[in-house]
């Protein structure tokens, strides 16, 4: 009997997890690596054996090729797959996988080196008769580079030549801020790709992003799936993909396709590869980039195909043929995907991190939810802030958009704040419900309007929820705890407090667990039917409902319509000031690092102004005055790492004598 191969799967979080369980449904036994920060993470439990590679950054483990081939040849690995981002696209990983006999599934190094960079795959493709966008690669530096923007024209898009999802990727609409965009993404690109090489492309800023996934074999076998469509994008990283996408008509996917199967051969492709197009209102396509390994949202392709695309990455690396034609492939129903994100929806979208709580995802006829994240786990500030992807499969969109958001609103998670709520009203807008959307929705078309704060039945929930638990804790024989009147007219005040508003509400016990609740002027009959560790079962108005909750450090946060909400009762605390807005302590929001301090002890300042760039979750973030006045105290400088909520500046306010001539 010959041993069963061996995959050391080279990544984290969901997609190693999604590689693992095909793997070892074909017999492979898997390995997976994790960092000091990944010790107790699922994908380490989701395999056969796990090896540390230690550090916390990416450049301390998953990005560090030494690590990952040392781990390989530890666990006598005979193939290495990459997943997505990290070392997905690394030419020298594919090289050192060679060197050391490992087989590596995706492309030859070669191959990786010549579409991962952008100015490179442009000129390729465009010699194989492929459309381009009109744009500029060449000389880097910044003169040349302003010359050709004017030439160009705006708006512009500056994009990082060594790599994409968004990072390195600036849209400038004037050359008054060319400059300082060009200064910005050249950092991010070198931060997140080792190179600072850009490219300059026309921007088509009401455009379709549309993309081709194409499969080859050694055979000379070249096929596509079918087209995605990925125009829902943030700060140029997808939020939702879907497949087929209606504006694509068979003509219009045969010309697609051909062109993404000519742009695959020419380059000798091997493998699972997306060829990623921008698409006009005329109906003209121009080629933007090649990934040449496996998409984030590859799920969507898998369910309107029928097909498992990493077992088809392991047997066309096994040197086997591709199990069918192009002829052959199908195209059953639709299927729409989002990404659940740890950010601020509120807060400019910020990455979050801290520890989940509570997590149960949805279930249902059509549903599937690709992760990595389990209740009691830390969402690490070192590392992209997705969660996973919610997927939804149904005869036509109509049935899959109703399955996803019926999806998101039963799936459950308590912990950093997250875009769940965001992608709720996104699937409600009646424009992206039409398909009426671009690239430019969400920046230009598309406003999120949370709920600014919880609402009179919300609160009244939280008030009884609070009640109980007191009752759950205290001495049943003394005191509040067994507190009950027949006068409805004195009841219990109690004062809670939400993102640090405070909230008053009276609570009638009623007998037994019966309440009434009037809270922000309205009145609720609830009676709690069952109270648990983190569930109870209510009656409100006469309605049932399961409510979930999760007791935090003494405050009670709950699930309320796709939002969480934390409660702290402040009913007897003392008054206490506490710094708000504008208090001139400009702290970091996360941990990360300090890229920039872009002013000087004693400066003037204005609010809104920068004063540093920082950089957590693979993403630059601006940090501004949150008002005028003087730069009283840097308390950090470029370079360093920094921990959330540390002081980095700190601003003197703006106060203006007036001298009073007498």
């Amino acid at each position: 009997m010959s041993i069963p191969p061996t995959l050391l799967i080279a990544n984290r979080g969901e997609i190693a997890l999604r590689i693992a369980r095909t793997a070892r449904a074909e017999g492979y036994r898997t390995v997976a690596i994790y960092s000091d920060a990944d010790r107790n993470a699922p994908h380490t439990q989701g395999v056969d054996c796990a090896v540390a590679i230690g550090g916390q950054t990416p450049a301390q483990s998953y990005l560090d090729i030494d690590k990952v081939i040392t781990a390989a040849k530890k666990s006598n690995a005979t193939a290495l797959h990459p997943g997505y981002g990290f070392l997905a696209e690394n030419a020298e990983l594919a090289r050192a996988c060679a060197e050391n006999g490992i087989q590596f599934i995706g492309p030859s190094a070669e191959v990786i080196e010549l579409m991962g960079n952008k100015r490179g795959a442009k000129d390729f493709v465009a010699a194989a008769g492929v459309p381009c966008i009109p744009g500029f690669q060449g000389a880097q530096d910044e003169q040349t580079l302003i010359t050709e923007a004017q030439r160009i024209g705006f708006p512009l898009m500056i994009k990082a030549a060594a790599g994409g999802g968004g990072r390195g990727m600036r849209l400038a609409q004037s050359a008054d801020s060319l400059a300082s965009q060009l200064r910005s993404a050249r950092s991010e690109a070198l931060s997140a790709f080792g190179s600072d090489e850009i490219i300059l492309e026309k921007a088509l800023v009401d455009a379709r992003h549309i993309e081709i996934q194409i499969f080859a074999d050694s055979c000379g076998n070249v096929i596509h799936l079918g087209e995605r469509d990925c125009s829902i994008q943030r700060r140029h990283q997808k939020v939702v993909e879907e497949s087929p996408f209606p504006a694509v008509d068979p003509q219009l996917r045969e010309r697609m396709g051909a062109a993404a199967i000519t742009a695959a051969r020419a380059c000798g492709y091997l493998g699972a590869g997306t060829v990623e197009f921008l698409l006009d209102g005329g109906g003209d396509f121009y080629f933007l980039e090649m990934n040449t390994r496996l998409q984030v949202e590859h799920p969507v392709t898998e369910l309107v195909t029928g097909f498992d695309l990493v077992a088809w990455q392991l047997a066309v690396a096994r040197g086997e043929p591709l199990p069918v034609t192009q002829q052959q492939v199908p195209q059953r129903g639709h299927a729409i995907e989002v990404r659940l994100y740890a950010e601020d929806p509120q807060n400019q979208f910020l990455p979050q991190a801290g520890p989940i709580h509570r997590w149960r995802p949805p279930r249902g006829e059509g549903i599937r939810i690709d992760h990595g994240i389990a209740a009691g786990m830390e969402i690490s500030p070192y590392y992209d802030p997705m969660l996973g992807k919610l997927i939804a499969h149904g005869r036509d969109r109509g049935e899959a958009l109703r399955r996803l958001h019926r999806a998101l609103g039963q799936l459950e998670l308590i912990g950093p704040k997250n875009n769940i709520h965001f992608l709720c009203q996104l699937l409600e807008d009646t424009r992206f419900s039409a398909g009426r959307f671009s690239t430019a929705f969400l920046d230009r078309t598309f406003t999120y309007s949370p709920q600014p704060e919880p609402d009179a039945e919300i609160l009244a929930i939280a008030t009884v929820l609070n009640h109980e638990r007191h009752l759950q804790a205290a001495d049943r024989r003394s005191g509040r705890a067994n507190w009950r009147s027949s006068d409805n007219s004195l009841p219990l005040h109690y004062r809670l407090r939400s993102e640090s508003q405070p909230f008053d509400c009276a609570l009638h016990c009623l007998g037994g667990h019966r309440y009434r609740v009037n809270a922000a002027g309205r009145d609720f009959d609830i009676e709690v039917q069952a109270f648990g560790e983190d569930d109870a079962e209510l009656s409100i108005n006469g309605i049932g409902r399961q409510q979930p909750f999760v007791r935090i450090d003494g405050a009670l946060a709950l699930l309320c319509g796709a939002r969480q909400w934390q409660f702290a009762d402040i009913t007897h605390a003392p008054a206490s000031a506490s710094e708000g807005a504008g208090s001139g302590r400009i702290a970091a929001p996360m941990d990360g690092c300090i890229v920039e301090i872009c002013v000087q002890p004693n400066q003037a300042v204005s609010r809104g102004d920068t004063l540093a760039v920082m950089e957590a979750m693979k993403m630059e973030h601006p940090l501004k005055a949150d008002r005028d006045g003087t730069v009283a105290r840097l308390a950090a400088a470029a370079g360093d790492q920094v921990r959330g909520g540390q002081l980095l500046v700190e601003i003197d306010s703006a106060d203006i004598s007036v001298d009073t001539a007498t």
